[in-house]
């Protein structure tokens, strides 16, 4: 038997890849017919030999071949697992990295193996599986805070994962909220803002430009790109004049009451402006948006005038 599991969501993957192996231990106790090849680092001979070698215990093989399609030697490994097709031993196919559909490798192992194509989640169903994650705490969840917490992550499942369970260390017991997740969750778009407003410290409006429309054609909502862009300069404006009164850093952490990671990032990028820099993009800011709601500006042409004009 030939089992196929590949995709892009190795979160989904990788416990469907956990649960087979739990499911095989159980049934064959020794131990000594589970064996793992990582085709990164080629070992074609000890692939043919475990093909050839019979097990002392009259147990099924269970053979776990990983990253099968990077090695350059695939088609010798699809050869093997060919003349292996009718064993009784099984053989599991498990991909993370992308693969080549054109491959006669992957014809093959969608021709005659039990194959499973793991998608990345969207919309309803990624929703379902974050109730079903926080079901599993017991922990009945609103749809309010199922949308912030997408809204932050994305359809990153590992980190949706650990981003559940630290909720769920905060409130044991309590009713999870909105602002649970935003005192306790960092936005991953956060993260790729601190780069286009550093960009825009540099001095290099074209990587900033760039910036901004890789979220765009991601699909990111112009308003809320600006949102963002407009909540870190606020943010620097707050943490340049602490710094400007010499604050210490653990004072502005207190007074900021902003998350950690945010002072940390902040602070560096504070000291590439001057406090009349920061008041005057502020206002440009402003009124960049002023022109979107009243109809003046379109939000994506707003978008790209506020960077080359800053």
């Amino acid at each position: 038997m030939i089992i196929f599991l590949y995709g892009p969501d190795t979160y989904r993957s990788r416990e469907k890849l956990n649960e087979i192996i739990a499911s095989y231990q159980k049934t064959h106790k020794s131990g000594l017919n589970l064996k793992y090849f990582d085709c990164n680092n080629p070992e074609i001979e000890n692939l043919k030999d475990e093909f050839q070698t019979t097990s002392m215990f009259k147990e099924k093989k269970l053979i776990v071949l990983n990253n099968v399609f990077s090695n350059l030697e695939k088609e010798e490994i699809l050869n093997i697992i060919k003349k292996n097709k009718d064993s009784e031993d099984i053989i599991l196919i498990y991909e993370e990295s992308k693969i080549n559909k054109g491959s006669s490798l992957y014809k093959f192992l969608k021709k005659y193996s039990k194959s499973q194509e793991f998608d990345l989640l969207e919309g309803e169903k990624l929703k379902n599986w974050l109730k079903k994650e926080f079901l599993r705490y017991k922990k009945e969840i609103s749809s309010e805070v199922i949308d912030k917490l997408i809204s932050f992550v994305g359809n990153d499942l590992w980190q949706l994962s650990n981003e559940v369970k630290k909720l769920v260390n905060y409130k044991p017991k309590d009713k999870i909220e909105s602002k649970d997740v935003e005192l306790l969750v960092r936005p991953k778009i956060e993260t790729d803002i601190f780069k286009t407003i550093d960009a825009i410290a540099q001095k290099n409006k074209k990587r900033a430009i760039i910036l901004i429309h890789k979220h765009l054609e991601k699909g990111d909502n112009p308003l809320y790109l600006l949102s963002m862009i407009n909540f870190q300069f606020r943010n620097l404006l707050i943490i340049k004049d602490l710094m400007e009164k010499r604050k210490p850093y653990p004072v502005i952490l207190k007074i900021s009451k902003l998350h950690p990671f945010v002072v940390k990032k902040t602070w560096q990028l504070a000291n590439q402006f001057t406090l009349l820099e920061l008041k005057k993009i502020y206002q440009r800011i402003f009124q960049v948006d002023i022109s979107i709601k009243t109809g003046k500006l379109k939000p994506e042409t707003a978008l790209d005038l506020l960077i080359t004009e800053l």
